[in-house]
């Protein structure tokens, strides 16, 4: 367990972040005085947040996102049928 003033953890936010998920628990302080505790959350506690989600989905307020996997996301390529330059003329009203 560490602690950590509020300002050295605004300048170190990542560094910090890496040791909660690595299992670190980091006491933020104020003026020497605990303000809180950053730690991992329990399984409970993600499985809470994600059951929560799902009256928000099931009334259209809220759309899960795709996984974070490249292969979610198809790329594809822009097929030009004129040049940049006949598209850039055209735009400006030159022929």
């Amino acid at each position: 367990m560490k602690a950590v003033a509020v300002k050295e953890l605004k300048n170190r936010l990542s560094q910090y972040l890496r040791e909660v998920a690595a299992g670190e628990v980091v006491l933020v302080t104020d003026r020497g005085k605990v303000i809180a505790e950053l730690r991992r959350p329990s399984a409970g506690a993600r499985l809470d947040f994600e059951q929560s989600l799902e009256p928000l989905v099931a009334q259209g307020l809220l759309l899960r996102g795709l996984p974070q996997n490249p292969r979610a996301y198809r790329k594809t390529r822009a097929t030009l049928t004129r040049s940049s330059q006949a598209l850039l003329d055209a735009e400006r009203g030159e022929s």
